[in-house]
């Protein structure tokens, strides 16, 4: 098992938008399903969105109709574009495999260094 790389985090105002990068080896993404996932400052870490390898998607109440996840099978990269940012939405954004049949558990109990978004208001 690989470590995954999250990138794209950033400072951004209120409103705007950010586009996530998660990438790992193919022996580790191939064939599952993908989450993204968030840790807020001071706060638990939480689900964001969640991607099985047929495309079909699920997303947090928080963030659905804003953020978009989808994947590049060949690339072994899942992403995370995250418009209408909100400071709410500020926190470090992980990327793990998730159970395909419960797909807001994350399987692996090692994360990567995550990517900070922080939203300014």
């Amino acid at each position: 098992q690989v470590q995954p790389v999250e990138s794209g985090g950033g400072l951004v105002q209120a409103g705007g938008s950010l586009r996530l990068s998660c990438a790992a080896s193919g022996r580790t993404f191939s064939g599952n399903a993908l989450g993204w996932f968030r840790r807020p400052p001071g706060k638990e870490r939480e689900f964001v969105a969640a991607i099985k390898w047929s495309g079909a998607t699920y997303d947090a109440d928080s963030v659905r109709g804003r953020f978009t996840i989808s994947r590049d099978n060949a690339k072994n990269t899942v992403f995370l574009q995250m418009n209408s940012l909100k400071p709410e939405d500020t926190a470090i954004y992980y990327c793990n495999v998730v159970n395909n049949a419960a797909l807001t558990t994350p399987l692996f109990n090692y994360w990567g260094q995550g990517t900070q978004v922080t939203v300014s208001s």
